[in-house]
């Protein structure tokens, strides 16, 4: 395509009106990204259904309690409406109802999710510090307070 020549003579760049429908089109799809990202599938089965044993049941809620949602990270999975938590309530009432103890099943989200599925993480040279904080933490304020209170009975 040509451009058009300005007084001087000289071709002016030519003009490019394939920008407003590619644009038009990008901004639609952003419009449209959170309503791709919710889940047309039903839930699962277990994910809000409670087992008909009310000691499992019990079991696969305190279970469900101590992990952590995938998704929202700041919730546990009996807490959260993430599609991901219901599938992981799901596996747990599925488990628990087949005659697994919890702790194992703890291990086995552990394994496939990593530990910061589990709001109580296992004591490992990698978690030693998560571990020593508040202890440290503790004795450092014991120790900044002892200074303190000796300098105003001086």
């Amino acid at each position: 395509m040509r451009g058009r020549a300005d007084s001087t003579g000289a071709a002016s760049p030519p003009r490019s009106a394939g920008w407003r429908p590619a644009a038009a089109a990008a901004l639609a799809l952003a419009a449209a990204a959170p309503a791709l990202a919710q889940s047309s599938l039903p839930p699962a089965a277990y994910a809000d259904t409670q087992l008909a044993d009310p000691r499992r049941e019990a079991q696969a809620r305190a279970l469900m309690e101590t992990l952590r949602c995938i998704v929202c990270q700041g919730q546990s999975i009996a807490d959260s409406n993430a599609d991901m938590a219901g599938d992981m309530r799901a596996m747990v009432r599925r488990r628990v109802e087949a005659g697994e103890r919890p702790e194992d099943i703890r291990r086995w989200l552990i394994e496939r999710y990593g530990s910061q599925v589990s709001y109580k993480p296992p004591v490992v040279p990698l978690t030693w510090p998560l571990w020593a904080a508040p202890v440290l933490l503790l004795l450092a304020g014991l120790f900044l307070a002892r200074g303190r209170f000796r300098r105003r009975r001086g």
